[in-house]
């Protein structure tokens, strides 16, 4: 009786070891740049254009479409309607607009141009988080694809080629 319980033990031992090491080494796996650019997107805080502070990591679990984009931006401006209507096409898929620019700025944009999607104010430290995303000139516009699983699936860097953005999501699904 004696030598099966020490067996019984000795296995126990084994297992709880072995999948101590597999634990610790998936937790050791180095993170990609674009995950952590994503990772440190959702870690931001930014006011919305009524100035209240929101954070972005409630978005994740969901599907985005992150622009990023100025109001003295010729080509941001130009999309901005479109990307507006296309809200109600994509839903569940969130669009969020980031602007590098004044609250103010913003606002009266929103207003002006009825864009209802949520959008904070990023100021100029929004090019921080360009460059994370591998856009290291800081051109605008610039947008991120964020599947339902929270990881990058695509950037576009210039202005959206909305058929494009269309097949990307409809592949979205699959992902």
């Amino acid at each position: 009786m004696k030598k099966r319980n020490i067996f019984l033990f000795v296995l126990i031992a084994a297992l709880s070891a072995g999948i101590g090491m597999y634990v610790g080494h998936k937790k050791t796996e180095p993170q990609t740049p674009e995950a952590m650019a994503v990772n440190n997107l959702f870690a931001q805080t930014m006011p919305d254009i009524s100035g209240k502070q929101q954070p972005l990591a409630q978005w994740k679990g969901k599907p985005l479409i992150i622009n990023f984009w100025a109001t003295w931006c010729a080509p941001c401006v130009e999309e901005m309607p479109e990307l507006a209507a296309l809200q109600a096409e994509v839903a569940p898929v969130q669009i969020l607009g980031i602007g590098i620019d004044s609250a103010a700025n913003i606002a009266q944009f929103a207003e002006k141009f009825h864009i209802y999607y949520p959008l904070y104010v990023a100021g100029t430290g929004a090019t921080d988080l360009l460059r994370q995303f591998g856009n290291q000139a800081g051109g605008l516009p610039f947008t991120i694809l964020v599947g339902l699983d929270g990881k990058l699936k695509k950037v576009y860097l210039g202005r959206l080629n909305f058929d494009e953005l269309r097949r990307d999501l409809a592949a979205l699904k699959n992902m």
